[in-house]
């Protein structure tokens, strides 16, 4: 028997030294896709959820007129379910019209400073100032130019996703290593060919990287222009506003759930997103 023979008949799961992979669908593989039955992986969830549980209905007891118990806000969003999803696909629609208005424009801004540093000391200050500037305060305004129609909600849901994807794509079409470039220069390569090419791809992992970010926050910006926009007659922000001036606080509270919820399906959609397209670097590994 040869001396591979012998060695496979001994040990099977070794070759050459190295233990050989688990199957992708055992529980010893580290990205197991059958990984989230194991106990360790769902219990800590599952104990800190019972444990807020326990605390929100200690406090609901204790403060009745701060907090709703729990039952009262299931019975809210189980009898009036059509209520909050209308109003949800409202806040919605406001949030990613909003979200891709302020990505074009950022985009577009921050291709013009990567590539022209005088428009980047001309903008940049500006885009500073607008972001350090209270939109709650300025929305009132808008809504006096623009009426109580949709685009004033856009507007500032727009200002509120633009800062992060303009910072995070313009650092990462300028965090193009510089050897590589040389390699494109020497190439003759045009401006146009290596934006396309080289530094657009090599910006992906920061443009996910603010999405994950604007994603949920898209939702308060149109649930922050709901709650400016006295007008409003529809959108999650409306709900929680009306609920509040006549003390239903379980309406409140079933909508803060509602606003969470999305917020969560956002991120794992544009997760799942990123996992998909940037698949072959680094930071999918994870």
């Amino acid at each position: 028997m040869s001396v591979a023979t012998e060695r496979a008949a001994v040990s099977p799961s070794l070759q050459d030294g190295v233990p050989a992979e688990p199957s992708r669908f055992s529980l010893k593989h580290p990205k197991s896709r059958l990984a989230w039955i194991r106990p360790t992986v769902w219990l800590p969830l599952v104990v800190m959820l019972a444990l807020l549980a326990g605390l929100w209905q200690w406090g609901a007891a204790s403060m009745p007129y701060l907090l709703p118990p729990l039952q009262a806000i299931g019975d809210s969003l189980g009898g009036n379910i059509g209520y909050y999803l209308g109003n949800a696909l409202i806040t919605l629609g406001e949030a990613t019209a909003g979200l891709a208005i302020g990505f074009v424009a950022a985009f577009v801004v921050a291709v013009l400073i990567s590539e022209l540093p005088v428009a980047r000391r001309a903008i940049m200050p500006i885009a500073v100032v607008l972001n350090v500037t209270p939109l709650v305060a300025i929305a009132p305004a808008l809504v006096v130019a623009f009426g109580f129609g949709p685009l004033p909600k856009l507007i500032i849901t727009a200002l509120i996703c633009f800062f992060p994807i303009l910072i995070n794509t313009a650092v990462g079409l300028r965090s193009v290593p510089q050897q590589v470039m040389q390699v494109y220069k020497t190439m003759d390569a045009s401006r146009l060919e290596m934006l396309v090419h080289l530094r657009i791809p090599n910006a992906l992992p920061y443009i996910f990287a603010a999405l994950r970010i604007v994603f949920p926050l898209s939702i308060i910006g149109a649930v922050v222009a709901e709650l400016s926009a006295s007008g409003s007659t529809g959108g999650l922000g409306t709900a929680i506003s009306v609920a509040s001036s006549m003390n239903q606080l379980a309406v409140v509270y079933a909508a803060i759930f509602v606003l969470a919820v999305m917020g969560v399906l956002l991120l794992a959609l544009i997760t799942l997103i990123e996992r998909r397209v940037l698949h072959w670097h680094e930071s999918s590994t994870d």
